[in-house]
């Protein structure tokens, strides 16, 4: 990318008001000139003003020395080149200094008058200085070459420089504005980098809540139901050998589901869906684009868990020792796949948290079909002892609440969950329909 204004300016060095040092060695130059000039056609004019000569000549080598300061103040030189017009000296100062003043940043009004000032002071004097040479017999001309000699002398004097200075001047307007527009872009471009990169950040903690999210909800249920049968299997291996048997059964039906349903997550997770090659790294944000795709692949091919499930995950808890009471209102329908898993998801975690913290507790789970939303409750009494939940030793993240208020509020719905006053804990949730 180009160098920006900051840096071109702070690139720039020169001595005073010059911006560059070859500006300042270009500008002397020219002042050097213009004194040369003016100190010899101070000669003449001394002779005919009858003045000193090294008066006249001192007097145009310091009025040629004003050219130095056309930078800076181009209007005094124009002006200085205007006063000295009569004495017939500065027409390099006068040029350079119409350019000078047509190339800066001055208002157009000021640039005419002082160049229509310019036009008119030259046009008189070279009227009237053709006029006595002819009159003189120096040439030999018609009457019509005053006038001609006169207005093409004042404007080729005038008008070449005039017009450079406004184009060089245009130019330079349009070039600034192209670098500011650059250094704008540059920075716009850096801020949006910035801000792209603080939203990758943010949606590398969004993927990694929700891949944290749907390990809980795949593998706590699961291995809850796992130790709730392993506990039971174990209490009862030597007094009911046939009913550890069936406990170990269902432990091993649960291991396998839970297996099952933990390489699905894996596979996801490892799907790159075509973004770059299996053996180069990939960061955590493309990992996280490939698995919402092949999550979402699973939910709209209906392999993830629906609310027909809900007999199998009751059976389920019923299998492990819970008393559940499952009650539906409403007709029922089908809804979309994200909220039928949603709902399912909400139920799930309830029971869980039911076997970890109520072992042996009876629990309702009430399912209404309304209008234009679903809304679930799981809620179960007190359990019949105190240390019944110790028995299995489940433990606790403290992630299973916070996951579901998450998923129904991603949905738009209202998640509430807390302790009844018999002392039991109740968890419901509403989402919409559509």
């Amino acid at each position: 990318m180009t160098t920006t204004g900051e840096e071109h300016a702070l690139a720039r060095g020169g001595p005073w008001w010059w911006a560059r040092r070859r500006s300042a060695v270009f500008d002397w130059s020219l002042a050097v000139l213009s004194a040369a000039e003016c100190a010899l056609e101070g000669y003449p004019f001394a002779r005919d003003a009858g003045v000193p000569v090294a008066a006249g000549m001192l007097f145009g080598l310091l009025a040629g020395s004003v050219l130095l300061v056309r930078r800076k103040w181009p209007i005094a030189v124009v002006l200085v080149a205007i006063a000295i017009t009569p004495a017939q000296m500065g027409f390099l100062m006068g040029i350079v200094g119409l350019y000078t003043l047509a190339a800066s940043e001055l208002p157009r009004r000021i640039i005419g008058s002082l160049a229509a000032m310019q036009l008119v002071g030259t046009l008189i004097v070279t009227f009237v200085r053709v006029r006595q040479d002819m009159v003189r017999g120096d040439l030999d001309l018609g009457d019509w070459f005053v006038p001609f000699a006169a207005v093409t002398t004042s404007l080729g004097l005038t008008a070449p420089p005039v017009l450079l200075g406004l184009y060089v001047g245009a130019r330079r307007r349009l070039m600034e504005s192209l670098r500011e527009r650059a250094d704008s872009l540059e920075r716009e471009l850096q801020l949006l980098a910035e801000r792209a990169e603080e939203r990758a950040e943010w949606a590398r903690g969004e993927e990694r809540t929700r891949i944290a999210r749907e390990m809980h909800d795949v593998v706590a249920h699961r291995v809850s139901l796992m130790v709730v049968h392993a506990a039971a299997l174990q209490a009862v291996a030597r007094k009911d050998p046939e009913k550890a048997v069936r406990n170990a059964a269902l432990v091993g039906d649960m291991g396998r589901q839970a297996l099952t349903e933990l390489r699905e997550m894996l596979g996801v997770l490892r799907s790159g869906d075509g973004v770059g090659a299996r053996s180069a790294p990939m960061p955590l944000a493309v990992v996280g684009v490939a698995a919402a795709a092949a999550a979402s692949r699973v939910v709209e091919e209906g392999e993830g868990p629906c609310l027909s499930d809900l007999d199998v995950l009751i059976g389920q808890s019923a299998a492990a020792g819970m008393v559940v009471d499952l009650s539906v209102e409403g007709e029922v329908r089908g809804y979309a796949p994200e909220i039928e898993q949603t709902a399912y998801r909400v139920v799930q975690e309830a029971l869980t948290n039911v076997h970890k913290h109520a072992a042996g507790a009876k629990t309702y789970v009430r399912l209404a079909h309304r209008v234009a939303e679903i809304a679930m409750q799981v809620e179960n009494e007190p359990p019949p002892e105190v240390g019944s939940a110790s028995s299995a030793r489940l433990p606790s993240g403290g992630n299973g609440l916070v996951g579901m208020r998450e998923r129904v509020v991603a949905l738009g719905g209202v998640f509430v969950s807390g302790p009844t006053e018999a002392g039991g804990f109740r968890v419901s949730a509403v989402i919409p329909a559509v």
